[in-house]
């Protein structure tokens, strides 16, 4: 019987499915105790974690003889795999687990901000009237997403998004204009500035690398099209939060989704005041009863499998 440790919240199905197997220590807070996190992690064979823990440094080391490590979700920043290969340990994150509830975010959020009437309520109730100011609306049908990362959750919100007709370009660095994912989808294949350029709505869908760190800086936000919105649910180290403020200020930006941020959990953010069409979230995009429920039990058959 082997020992797992999970730091993060995970459905206490999944988790019940381990405890049948394997002796299970589960506290979903305890990513915010460093010292009980370092001494259970001597004694894990496995360890699962979200986003949040970050399995690198005086972590790692205390990862003795640990085998595995499984990821409910799919972005890998917050873990060294380097190390972890090095000393042995398989690593599994729950890819396309959780594909469909960030694209559903990402084409939600392009119908809020387009249409730009929303969020009327409190004037409404209060007795105002703003037809005439929330009359010029846009709709989805006809404009173009642009995708930039064209992976499982790209591939789903470009079907989404086509559902709804819009147009789809996607530009991936590690895919060529003959993957066939780009037929298959209906979707124009297209270098990185000319996404930017010409599309209605772009959504960010790449790791946050050296490569990807900044990449959506003040000079690439300023060159998209006027009026553009734009969807970030990747990571937040890839946009220039600071220049999207500053492009809503002065309108060159229709509106913007934000649901991942450079410091997690974000701290007060003052140039974010007074931005128009702004929709900030906590790192829920992937989120969901659902996403939940398969992440978790596609990560709980990975573990279990690993560890036999």
């Amino acid at each position: 019987m082997a020992r797992i440790v999970i730091t993060e919240p995970m459905d206490e199905r999944a988790v019940a499915r381990l405890r049948a197997a394997h002796d299970v220590f589960h506290d979903p807070h305890l990513v915010d105790d460093a010292p009980r996190l370092l001494q259970l992690a001597g004694g894990a064979d496995a360890l699962i974690v979200r986003n949040r823990t970050q399995v690198r440094g005086a972590l790692l080391q205390a990862l003795a003889r640990c085998r595995v490590v499984g990821r409910l979700g799919v972005g890998m920043d917050n873990i060294d795999m380097d190390g972890c290969a090095a000393r042995g340990m398989q690593v599994f994150p729950a890819t396309g687990a959780n594909a469909l509830s960030v694209a559903e975010y990402v084409v939600t959020a392009a119908l809020l901000l387009l249409r730009g009437a929303y969020q009327a309520s409190a004037a409404v109730s209060g007795g105002q009237w703003p037809r005439a100011a929330l009359s010029n609306g846009r709709e989805v049908a006809g404009k173009t997403l642009g995708l930039v990362g064209f992976g499982s959750i790209g591939q789903t919100t470009a079907r989404l998004a086509r559902g709804l007709g819009m147009e789809v370009s996607a530009f991936d660095a590690m895919m060529d204009e003959d993957h066939p994912a780009f037929a298959q989808g209906g979707v124009r294949c297209a270098g990185l500035e000319e996404v930017l350029t010409t599309a209605d709505v772009v959504s960010l869908h790449v790791p946050l690398l050296g490569s990807t760190r900044g990449l959506l800086d003040a000079a690439r936000i300023a060159a998209m099209k006027p009026g553009a919105v734009l969807v970030n649910t990747a990571r937040g180290g890839i946009v220039d939060e600071l220049a999207v403020a500053a492009a809503l200020k002065s309108g060159h930006l229709g509106g913007a989704a934000l649901d991942v941020f450079e410091a997690e959990p974000q701290p007060a953010a003052p140039h974010f005041e007074g931005c128009p069409n702004l929709l900030l979230t906590p790192h829920v995009a992937g989120v969901t009863q659902e996403s939940n429920d398969r992440v978790s039990g596609l990560i709980a058959d990975r573990v279990l499998q690993a560890l036999r």
